[in-house]
């Protein structure tokens, strides 16, 4: 045998004991936290799926057998469900740095996220502090919110004008979900983009959105890659989808580019938006500024985040205040002793009623926009109440086993805004003096917008009733309180209303 082919010989000997090594050495078995058996190679994945029930349901009931940190199989990912304060306050707070980055994605949601490219999907890391900060102090300051407050005057004009015109078109009937989002989305796209859209392209904008968080949607193959094949249809339908919306974002942001190099032919855009911070963006890391893929998913992120969560937040406000008119004419007294009754309510005034504000907490509570905060992962094996959490595990932060622990919250499952003034609750929502209730996470990774959406919320619900008297349709029917997930989770009967003009 010569030197080459002993060299060969070797290197195969090598490489098969190392492969027969690493199958038969002992590993150590990591203890993971309980949860119920699974099946070979699936795991839980069909039983969850064969359940009929959405996903937050088949979790609620599997937190009395198995616990507050419960374990599930789905396929080829490992997911960690917690479902108590003291265990999300371990992993986000006392261990934040360790939980704060993300998962891996599946290969749809990386194309729309441009490879992980936005704030809510990006590893934990240098690209994420980057556009974190950007967001936050050029895009959702309190300084910077200020500056749209004209265009969320004009929009609450717009809300009130078109309830009232459907009213008259439907004897006094209102479809609320559907008139909140219009209302809310047109204030994002102003403060996004800066310029001017007609009706109809606000229309066909948000026609587009919906599409793609259809698209988004999990599906099997997601959680079983071997499966992808079987998927090339919706693989190439998602590719159109991204195609359709590239094209449509971009020609606003033209638009705006055009609007800052000749301001005097577009006098009616504004003088600022979140998109201006990011043509020049300077990431670390990176020497060039985002593309306009990347300014596209940028935008994209900063309108389906505020959007759903707080026309969502809206309807189910309009529900408590049918099934209980005495919480709307406490609203209504309050607003008219801060205006003095001959002027329509101001985000400043606000700060003034503490029982809108007692409203809108309890409201964030009861109704959480999601009942799934944005997954965590960590970045290093670590432990949590005594168990392993592995890397690239799907770590799940179940938001109503906190806001309605009875440990923590007297008659939890009433709606009691007064529970926050002359019940003597208290709750800190941004989770720093205390975890409690978080409807935005907590931690290192808590929702940049969380100022902008209880603005919105609050100036949405007060204009509304300042407005109005809401009453159920049909007349003297119940509220169905029942729930269902469409990005959001929803009425699962969307909120229809009568309104009568307050005299």
């Amino acid at each position: 045998m010569d030197f080459t082919s002993a060299i060969i010989v070797s290197a195969i000997t090598f490489i098969f004991s190392v492969v027969i090594f690493s199958f038969t050495r002992p590993k150590r078995r990591l203890k993971l936290p309980p949860g119920p058996p699974g099946w070979p190679l699936v795991g839980n994945l069909l039983q969850v799926a064969g359940s009929g029930k959405p996903f937050f349901q088949y979790v609620r009931e599997l937190i009395p057998k198995y616990g507050p940190i419960i374990t599930l199989k789905m396929g080829t990912r490992t997911m960690i469900i917690l479902s108590q304060a003291d265990l999300v306050h371990e992993a986000l707070i006392e261990k934040g740095q360790v939980f704060a980055t993300r998962p891996a994605e599946n290969p749809t949601r990386a194309v729309f996220s441009c490879n992980k490219f936005t704030v809510n999907a990006a590893v934990y890391g240098p690209v994420w502090r980057s556009l974190r900060r950007n967001m936050v102090q050029n895009g959702l300051s309190a300084s910077k919110l200020r500056t749209f407050r004209e265009v969320r005057v004009t929009a609450m004009d717009k809300l009130v004008d078109r309830l009232k015109a459907e009213a008259m078109a439907n004897d006094g009937a209102v479809w609320v979900l559907k008139n909140a989002r219009f209302a809310v989305f047109c204030i994002l796209l102003s403060m996004c983009f800066g310029v001017e859209m007609v009706e109809n392209e606000i229309e066909e904008f948000d026609e587009m959105m919906k599409t793609v968080l259809i698209t988004l949607d999990p599906r099997l193959d997601d959680y079983l890659p071997l499966l992808r094949p079987l998927f090339s249809k919706q693989r190439k339908r998602a590719m159109e989808v991204r195609d359709q919306q590239i094209a449509m974002v971009v020609k606003f942001i033209e638009r705006r580019r055009a609007a800052l190099k000749n301001p005097g032919l577009n006098p009616k855009a504004a003088e600022f938006s979140y998109l201006d911070t990011l043509f020049d963006l300077t990431v670390e890391g990176r020497k060039d500024p985002p593309s306009n893929q990347e300014i596209v998913t940028l935008c994209s992120e900063f309108l389906n985040g505020g959007t759903d969560t707080t026309a969502t937040a809206v309807e189910w406000a309009i529900a408590r205040f049918i099934e209980t008119p005495s919480i709307q004419l406490r609203i209504y007294d309050e607003i008219k002793s801060v205006t003095g009754g001959n002027r329509r309510i101001d985000e400043k005034d606000i700060e003034n009623m503490p029982y809108l504000n007692a409203v809108v907490k309890e409201l964030l509570r009861k109704h959480p926009p999601t009942y799934f905060s944005l997954t965590h992962s960590v970045i290093e094996p670590t432990k949590l109440a005594g168990y392993d959490i592995p890397m690239g595990t799907n770590v799940e932060i179940y938001i109503p086993g906190i806001g309605e622990d009875p440990k923590l919250w007297i008659n939890p499952d009433r709606f009691d805004p007064d529970r926050f003034l002359t019940g003597g609750e208290s709750a800190d929502i941004t989770g720093v003096s205390g975890l409690k209730m978080i409807p935005f996470g907590v931690g290192r990774r808590i929702c940049p917008g969380l100022g902008m959406a209880t603005v919105h919320v609050s100036l949405m619900i007060g204009r509304m009733v300042q407005e109005f008297e809401w009453r159920s349709w049909p007349e003297n029917s119940k509220v169905d309180f029942g729930e269902k997930v469409e990005f959001t989770v929803v009425m699962k009967n969307t909120l229809r209303a009568i309104i009568k003009p307050r005299v």
